[in-house]
């Protein structure tokens, strides 16, 4: 008797604690917030793969314990950077817990929810010349990678339906990823708030185009934003900025692909500026100046400057390779390519004079029809006001380089001399100046040269020579190397 009433009394507190955990979960409150609560939107995208969203909302709580869903969000946001904070003043609610639900609704995650539940899978038949449906009830055991069902107690496989009927959906997914907020509020009334996160999958790069003039020495140069958004939501009439500069990530970001492409090889009066720019920690930071939307899976182009009459020096560079130093290969020429370079300086008696982010330079040619001829490409990293930018074009196609080493002369264990020559030939109308950048190594020193040099770093020189129009010139030289030891 005595265990019975001990029983008894167990079962009566479990009653009371279950009765005061239900009256727990009927005083939580659940709010909604959909974009349509939205207030303003804000974007800040790094050119290493990520963007911060701002998302300022308009929600009405009431005090207590309340359960706040956000829909609206990135499918590629990162959780631990999620933050809930109101716009003006302190935050009138504590976040006790915060989840991300990102397992939306698709065939493969609705029977992935109801392994080890029931539902209806419907098969059709042909009878009397007509389709008819034919529903089992059957509980399925496994989703992947094939279902595995249990029919009048037996499991089934390789089972052929047409479609599935599933009673409800399942708690575990949603139509749209959705943030879940668990606050407990102390003041009720409306407010807004702004959620903020860093998101994956989006990006951009600068994409400009040189466009030189019939003479060479002058350019239009048009310069683009590409965005790319693969984040996984579409972000309406946001407000956009851009950070120029390598940030420092813990983990490597993701890479987007390259945008091409084509743009006007038309000279037109320079479009008005878009993007303001100002100095933003060690980075440039460039502001559109107005909203823009970014749908999703799509890319857009922003024009980021447009400058006239940029003035354009071509040079002719030969780059020798270090190893020529090391090993005798007396008699034996061979060819270097000889490198046509765009130099222009970023300043404004220059027609530029702005921070100019890294991307990619296509470079076109007026011909003698004022047609742009594409001529290469080259990569520009992040140039301040001020500094000079060096584009490969390509190379030569009228002027040729020939080197051979005609002595070769060991001094030592660890030292030698050696003689070079190098036959340079242009085969254009008007004459030209070759720079011969040559890379010793080691400790050097030239004994002769035919031509003047400047010493450029501890271990390389530049020789300047001057070929006349359909001409050669020849640079001969003899250096003394040691290294080691």
């Amino acid at each position: 008797m005595l265990k019975i009433r001990a029983a008894l009394g167990w079962l009566m507190t479990g009653m009371a604690a279950l009765s005061i955990a239900a009256t727990g979960l009927r005083a939580q409150a659940i709010r909604t917030s959909t974009a349509a609560d939205r207030q303003s939107l804000a974007l800040t995208v790094y050119n290493s793969g990520i963007a911060l969203v701002r998302d300022a909302r308009r929600i009405d709580l009431p005090q207590g314990s309340v359960r706040l869903q956000l829909s609206g969000i990135a499918q590629k946001l990162q959780p631990q950077t999620v933050q809930l904070a109101p716009t003006t003043g302190s935050a009138p609610w504590t976040v006790l817990e915060q989840d991300y639900l990102y397992n939306t609704v698709n065939p493969q995650s609705l029977l992935e929810a109801y392994v080890g539940r029931s539902l209806t899978l419907v098969r059709t038949r042909l009878e009397n010349n007509s389709e008819v449906e034919v529903p089992i009830q059957a509980k399925l055991l496994a989703a992947s990678p094939e279902p595995v069902w249990e029919v009048d107690g037996k499991v089934v496989t390789g089972l052929k339906v047409d479609h599935y009927v599933f009673p409800e959906l399942p708690s575990s997914l949603s139509l749209k990823p959705s943030l879940i907020f668990l606050l407990q509020n102390h003041q009720a009334g409306e407010q807004v708030a702004e959620v903020s996160y860093l998101t994956d999958g989006m990006g951009w790069n600068a994409d400009y185009v040189l466009t030189l003039a019939t003479s060479g020495s002058q350019a239009n140069l048009n310069g683009w934003v590409t965005l790319k958004n693969e984040s996984g939501a579409i972000f309406p009439d946001a407000s956009l900025q851009l950070i120029a500069g390598e940030v420092h990530r813990v983990y490597a970001p993701v890479a987007l692909p390259e945008a091409r492409m084509t743009m006007s090889m038309a000279t037109a009066p320079p479009a008005p500026a878009q993007f303001t720019q100002q100095p933003f920690s060690s980075y440039h930071l460039y502001t559109l100046q107005r909203r823009t939307t970014l749908p999703d899976h799509e890319s857009k182009q922003i024009s980021l400057l447009s400058a006239n009459h940029v003035s354009v020096t071509r040079t002719y560079e030969v780059n020798g390779q270090s190893y020529y130093y090391r090993n005798p290969e007396p008699g034996t020429p061979f060819k270097d390519p000889v490198e046509v370079r765009l130099k222009f300086e970023n300043s404004k008696s220059n027609a530029l004079g702005r921070p100019l982010p890294a991307g990619v330079v296509r470079v076109y040619r007026k011909d003698s029809a004022g047609h742009g001829q594409f001529l290469g490409e080259d990569r520009m990293d992040h140039t301040p006001e001020g500094e000079m930018i060096n584009l490969n074009a390509g190379n030569a196609f009228d002027v040729t380089e020939e080197r051979k080493q005609t002595d070769y002369q060991r001094l030592g264990q660890h030292s030698s001399e050696m003689t070079f020559e190098i036959v340079l030939r242009n085969h254009q109308s008007q004459p030209i100046q070759v720079t011969v950048n040559e890379p010793f190594g080691g400790d050097w020193e030239l004994l002769s040269s035919s031509f003047p040099y400047q010493k450029t770093s501890a271990f390389s020189a530049r020789f300047a020579v001057p070929v006349a129009a359909n001409g050669e010139a020849t640079l001969k030289y003899r250096v003394r190397v040691r290294w080691g030891g």
